[in-house]
C-alpha cells in the first residue's frame, strides 16, 4: 500500500534549486552535445533532429562521467536525455556477461518502464546495444533467460528486479551507469529502502543520475548518500506550467456530476479522465458507454495484456476517452491529450500536477478540468494551493453552455458503444448412446472397458471378501 505523504516532512538543500533559463530557440544539435555519428543519424531516422532542453542541458555532462541530478516538468524529455548518453556510454563493442548487465535505470511502475524501453530499444538497436525490460505481471521465465543471454542496459522496476537477485539470475556487480526515474514517485511509493538496497549492490564508483519532479527530503537523502558532487540542472520547476496548460475548477451537484462528466467526454479529440479507484474506473468508462461515449480503463486491478489494449486503442484513437487511476498519473505517454479531466480530486497538489501533466506536454498547450462537489470544497483549494495553481472557477449544471464553451464538451448520443463481448459457440448435442441389453455387462460388449458395478455391501464388506477368499 502507498502510504500517506506527509505534506510536513523535511526539505532538502536539494529542494529550492534555481530554475535555469535554458534558451529555447538556438540549442546546438545532438553532435554538438557530444553524442557519436552513429547515433546522431538513429534520432534523424527516428525524426528526432533538435535535442530538448533538459536533454540540451543535461547530455554534456553526463557523456563526461558526472553524477548528475536533474528536476524538470514532465514531458519535458527527461527519458532520451538519460537515455542517449547511456548508450553511448555503453556503446564500446563490449558485450555484457550472462546476467550482469552494464547499464540499470530504475523505474517506479512498468508502465513508465514500458515507455521507457520503448523510447529507448530502436536507438540501442541501432547501435548494438542490447535493452531487456524486467518488471512485475511479465512472464519472469522470459526475462531469466534473457538475462543469461547477456543484457546491456536493463529498465527494472525495484521488487521484480529484487526477486531476480535473490533467484540468483541477476548480479548488479558490473553496473557502470545506475539511473534513477521519477525518484519522488517512488517515495511515494515507498520504494527507497528497497532502492538503497539495489544502490548497494551497485559498484561504489559507478556513475549515478537522479531525475526527479521534486527534490524534498526523501529524495535529497538519497543525492546526499548515493551522488558525489553531482552536476545539478533544473530547468523548469515542479509547478504546472501555466503557460502552455488551462486550470479550471468546474463546481457541481452530486446529482448532476455524471450528465456534468458525460458531456466533457463527449468532445472531440483525446481526453482522460482520472478517479480514485480501479472500481471506479470500471463503472465509469461502462456508464459512458451506455450513454454512447467510447471508453477504456486502465487501472491496477487489470491484466497487463489488459493495460496495453486500452493504450493502444488511446493512442490511434479508436476510443477517445481513457478513464484511469493514478496507475496511468506518471509515465504514460500519450500524443495529444488534449484535456485532463479530475472526475475524483486528487489527493494531493503533487498528484494533481502530475496527473495534469499528461496534458500539455512537451510545449504543447492542454486544458486541465476539475470537478468538485460542494463537501470536496475545502480539501480541493488546499491542494490547488499546495500545487501553486490559481484556476478559473465556476457552477456548472449539465447542458450548460460554459462548459461546451470552455471543454468543446457536447450531449452524448445515447446510443450504447460497448463492445459486444463474443459469445461461446453453444455446445453439439450429444449423440443418444445405443441402448444396452440389460443382461449384458460393460465386460462382455466389444471394446468395453468399464468394470461392472458391484453392488455396495455396507462398510467392512470388502474386508469380510478378503478374509473369506483367504481362507
Amino acid at each position: 500500500m502507498p502510504r500517506q505523504l506527509d505534506h510536513a516532512r523535511a526539505r532538502s538543500r536539494w529542494d529550492d534549486l534555481p530554475v535555469q533559463v535554458v534558451p529555447t530557440e538556438n540549442l546546438p544539435g545532438f553532435r554538438q552535445l557530444g553524442l557519436p555519428a552513429g547515433l546522431v543519424s538513429a534520432l534523424q531516422r527516428a525524426g528526432i533532429d533538435e535535442p530538448f532542453p533538459i536533454q540540451a542541458a543535461t547530455i554534456p555532462d553526463i557523456l563526461a562521467g558526472r553524477d548528475l541530478l536533474g528536476r524538470a516538468a514532465t514531458g519535458a524529455g527527461k527519458t532520451l536525455a538519460f537515455g542517449l548518453p547511456l548508450i553511448a556510454r555503453l556503446d564500446a563493442g563490449q558485450n555484457a556477461a550472462p546476467r550482469r548487465p552494464r547499464g540499470l535505470i530504475l523505474v517506479p511502475t512498468r508502465e513508465l518502464a514500458m515507455q521507457v524501453t520503448d523510447a529507448i530499444s530502436p536507438l540501442a538497436q541501432a547501435r548494438g546495444v542490447s535493452v531487456r525490460l524486467v518488471a512485475g505481471g511479465l512472464p519472469i521465465g522470459k526475462q531469466i533467460s534473457a538475462l543469461e543471454r547477456g543484457v546491456d542496459i536493463l529498465v527494472a522496476t525495484p521488487g521484480r528486479l529484487v526477486d531476480l537477485i535473490e533467484r540468483r539470475a541477476c548480479s548488479l556487480s558490473d553496473i557502470e551507469v545506475t539511473v534513477l526515474d521519477e525518484a519522488d514517485h517512488m517515495a511515494d511509493l515507498g520504494f527507497l529502502p528497497v532502492v538503497r538496497r539495489l544502490l548497494d549492490l551497485t559498484p561504489g564508483g559507478g556513475q549515478r543520475l537522479l531525475f526527479s519532479a521534486t527534490l524534498d527530503g526523501d529524495v535529497g537523502t538519497l543525492v546526499d548518500r548515493y551522488l558525489t558532487d553531482p552536476a545539478v540542472h533544473a530547468v523548469s520547476s515542479a509547478q504546472a506550467a501555466v503557460d502552455t496548460m488551462t486550470h479550471h475548477v468546474f463546481r457541481t451537484a452530486h446529482e448532476s456530476k455524471f450528465n456534468v462528466v458525460a458531456e466533457i467526454a463527449g468532445r472531440p479529440g483525446r481526453s482522460l479522465l482520472f478517479v480514485r479507484t480501479k472500481h471506479g474506473a470500471e463503472r465509469l468508462a461502462k456508464q459512458l458507454g451506455r450513454v454512447g461515449v467510447a471508453a477504456g480503463a486502465l487501472h491496477g486491478g487489470r491484466t497487463q495484456a489488459q493495460r496495453n489494449r486500452a493504450l493502444a486503442a488511446f493512442r490511434d484513437g479508436s476510443v477517445p476517452v481513457l478513464v484511469a487511476t493514478d496507475v496511468a498519473a506518471r509515465g504514460i505517454h500519450v500524443d495529444d491529450v488534449s484535456l485532463v479531466l479530475h472526475v475524483d480530486p486528487p489527493q494531493d497538489g503533487k498528484d494533481y500536477l502530475h496527473r495534469s501533466g499528461r496534458t500539455a506536454r512537451a510545449g504543447e498547450s492542454g486544458l486541465v478540468v476539475l470537478l468538485v462537489t460542494p463537501d470536496q470544497e475545502r480539501t480541493t483549494r488546499r491542494l490547488l494551493t499546495d500545487a501553486g495553481v490559481r484556476p478559473e472557477q465556476r457552477d456548472v449544471v449539465p447542458g450548460d453552455a460554459v462548459v461546451a464553451k470552455i471543454t468543446g464538451g457536447r450531449r452524448p448520443s445515447g446510443e450504447d458503444v460497448r463492445p459486444v463481448t463474443p459469445q461461446r459457440p453453444a455446445r453439439p448435442a450429444r449423440t443418444a448412446r445405443p441402448s444396452r441389453p440389460a443382461h449384458q455387462s460393460a465386460r462382455s460388449v466389444p471394446g468395453g472397458q468399464r468394470q461392472a458395478r458391484r453392488p455396495y455391501r455396507g462398510k467392512g464388506a470388502g474386508k469380510a471378501t478378503g478374509r473369506a477368499a483367504a481362507r
